[in-house]
């Protein structure tokens, strides 16, 4: 059974944004400005160590078989502790310039990674999920500027984690059980689902029979690409609705739309909302139709990695001053409607207290 939110994501005005043109050169200059940089030597992330026994997802091979995992996939994450392990240690061992958490991030998903424009010759990353890196950088290594980002297409963040390029991924994740089979997710940190963005003057009207012979462009290995698959195959979205317009990374989708190649894309609210506020020729269509959560993603073996982030995502919830809230006021009130989006963290829930 497919869980269905109704969690409304709508927009504030934005007033003297870029014309589409401007947009779509935006587009192109940021991915020339964070190249994937691979650190040399003995730089990857290390994995779980002894005494740290992660708990079983499922009794079968796919944690899909499992229904408790599939209708709550944000529920499977291990309890928080601020104790240091194996993977943690070796983070801390690294020396001189490359003591650095090593975090895969998006650049060019506004308001929550991205390089601003108007940021100077530095062109900082800034967002939501940046500010949450450094908080992990803070609290593991002491300073909250050491991190080395790199950037990861959307169908690279899984094999960028499994390949140890990265010690984790904070990148507008969903945690779904399919992912769950190969990387282990901390609790939910944003409340979410799947929405559809369109041009103001398309006849679209969200996901509906108003897709009928529209081109649908989604991110390779997003969750909008799987709901959708399984949404035509099931019959509850329309026969004739093209789906085959797949792209590396989200905002190629935006640019797609803007060139008219496709009539319509399918992500998740909160991007599709900062999306429409980059470009105001386009709109959200109609409700969120899935409800989903982001979280940090790691290897699975590395459990005391996964429960340290934990820890630091409740002391971040609770700080009032720098944490979750203050965050979100910078960052995605003035993208997301307070009164129908969640404003607050998702309360977490865990696998198991041991």
């Amino acid at each position: 059974m497919r869980m269905r939110g109704r969690v409304r994501t709508g927009l504030k005005g934005w007033g003297g944004v870029g014309a589409m043109a401007a947009v779509c050169a935006l587009a192109l200059a940021f991915v020339l400005l964070l190249p994937l940089i691979r650190p040399s030597g003995d730089g990857g992330p290390a994995t779980g160590g002894p005494g740290l026994t992660r708990a079983e997802q499922a009794a079968d091979d796919n944690p899909c078989d499992n229904p408790a995992i599939k209708t709550h996939p944000e529920e499977q994450t291990l309890s928080p502790s601020s104790a240091d392990g194996t993977t943690i240690d070796k983070i801390k061992a690294r020396e001189g310039a490359k003591r650095k958490l090593i975090v895969g991030v998006d650049q060019n998903s506004y308001r929550w990674g991205y390089r601003n424009p108007n940021g100077g010759p530095k062109a900082d990353l800034e967002g939501f999920d940046i500010d949450l890196v450094h908080r992990i950088a803070q609290d593991i290594l002491g300073d909250p500027n050491a991190v080395q980002f790199k950037a990861i297409p959307t169908n690279q963040r899984i094999p960028a984690i499994k390949e140890g390029r990265v010690d984790m991924v904070v990148r507008t994740m969903t945690i779904n059980c399919k992912r769950l089979a190969d990387v282990a997710f901390s609790a939910p940190y944003f409340k979410t689902g799947q929405q559809v963005l369109a041009p103001k003057s398309s006849g679209i009207k969200g996901y509906d029979g108003t897709l009928a012979h529209k081109k649908i462009c989604t991110a390779e290995g997003s969750t909008a690409f799987s709901q959708l698959d399984e949404d035509k195959k099931s019959g509850e979205l329309v026969a004739s609705a093209d789906i085959r317009t797949t792209v590396p990374s989200q905002l190629d989708c935006l640019v797609r739309l803007q060139l008219g190649e496709v009539d319509a894309v399918v992500t998740d609210g909160a991007l599709a909302a900062s999306q429409a506020a980059q470009d105001p020729t386009v709109e959200l269509k109609g409700s969120p139709f899935t409800t989903e959560y982001y979280g940090v993603a790691m290897k699975s073996n590395a459990d005391d990695l996964v429960r340290r982030v934990n820890q630091i995502l409740v002391d971040y919830r609770k700080d009032t001053t720098n944490g979750w809230q203050a965050s979100y006021d910078k960052w995605l009130s003035a993208t997301l409607d307070k009164s129908s989006a969640k404003s607050e963290p998702p309360p977490p829930k865990y696998l198991r207290k041991s």
